[in-house]
């Protein structure tokens, strides 16, 4: 089966010598690390385009280093009408020659209802907009699966489209070129030394249900540690206690939460034996840096929609609750996907 959907678009296929072109990509960090791979198709496709990228504030820097972007620009997530206005004559103002609605949300498809009467050539799911993504199961596609789709029916991409699971991925081997490979990238710059596990057991602040617990990961470092590989834990402010808890259990561990930016947590996942956490954005970081990776999901998510994808294997453990998830089952598949041999992994 492939992803060719049973709508063609009428318009045809978006120009390829379309001078400016506009990519919108806001929502979650998982979500912004996956429409990478889209963003590729794009910028391949639009050769010589002056390519801008619309996002989120907590994406600028990572994005302004990225080679598919040319210009990275804020929405300013607009509350009221007159910001509204405001950014509506921006994009006006800009006069792309099409745009791509990578997020394909109520939000981005009022944007394209704004810029009425004489709106660009626009993909995405806006009534009337001139390169609509009409698949009937869009809502029921992997994320990376549903964007191959919707570029595919904009004209882009191979003539038949992609087959289902075989879209493109995501791929960060640029951030060493692009930051010049700084000390920091490095994971002695942490005090790494040898082989580790990443481990990332962060997730959502209001959605609990998606959180292994922080003594189960404990256990896990403990385990780890016991073959010989460092257990590195990462995240943000609200992973302290996770972080805390892990080094309590395991003193062997290296406990960096809230020291890694968008960049470290990527070349430290590519250099991982493996890398195991929350279905959370990071771990879509890791699986897009190459790392073998164990992902954890509850009954509340779906990995078929919503997992990693990797160059590396990719594991989804999955339990009504995550409380529910015994230790051993989490060991067992680290060791299957990444090995808890410290030899050095080919990469």
């Amino acid at each position: 089966m492939n992803s060719k959907a049973a709508h063609v678009a009428v318009a045809g296929p978006m120009p390829a010598d379309a001078r400016k072109v506009l990519v919108i990509k806001l929502g979650a960090l998982g979500d912004f690390i996956q429409a990478l791979a889209a963003a590729r198709v794009i910028r391949d496709y639009h050769v010589g385009a002056r390519i801008t990228l619309l996002t989120t504030e907590p994406f600028k820097d990572f994005a302004r280093a990225c080679p598919y972007f040319d210009v990275v620009e804020s929405d300013g997530r607009p509350r009221d009408p007159q910001d509204l206005a405001r950014l509506l004559a921006r994009i006006r103002a800009a006069r792309y020659d099409a745009v791509y609605d990578l997020q394909t949300s109520g939000r981005t498809s009022n944007y394209y209802l704004g810029l009425r009467p004489w709106p660009p050539r626009w993909s995405g799911i806006a009534p009337g907009c001139s390169h609509p993504h009409a698949n009937p199961a869009r809502e029921t596609m992997h994320t990376l699966d549903r964007l191959a789709d919707q570029l595919h029916e904009a004209g882009l991409g191979p003539r038949d489209g992609y087959p289902i699971g075989q879209a493109p991925l995501p791929d960060l081997s640029w951030i060493r070129l692009a930051l010049r490979d700084p000390p920091s990238l490095q994971p002695a710059y942490f005090g790494i030394n040898g082989p580790y596990v990443l481990m990332i057991p962060g997730a959502s602040a209001h959605r609990p249900e998606k959180r292994w617990p922080p003594e189960r990961y404990g256990e896990l470092a403990r385990r780890i540690a016991e073959k010989g590989l460092t257990p590195v834990v990462i995240g943000a402010a609200d992973e302290r206690e996770a972080g805390a808890m892990v080094s309590k259990m395991e003193p062997r561990a290296r406990n960096l939460v809230t020291r890694t930016n968008l960049f470290q947590i990527a070349t430290l996942a590519a250099q991982a034996h493996a890398a195991v956490g929350n279905d959370t954005g990071p771990m879509h970081i890791a699986a897009a840096a190459g790392a073998p990776c164990v992902v954890l999901f509850s009954s509340d998510s779906n990995p078929a929609k919503v997992a990693p994808r990797g160059r590396s294997a990719v594991l989804a453990l999955t339990a009504p609750s995550l409380a529910d998830l015994p230790v051993d089952d989490v060991a067992r598949a680290v060791s299957n996907v990444g090995g808890l041999d410290p030899s050095p992994r080919q990469r």
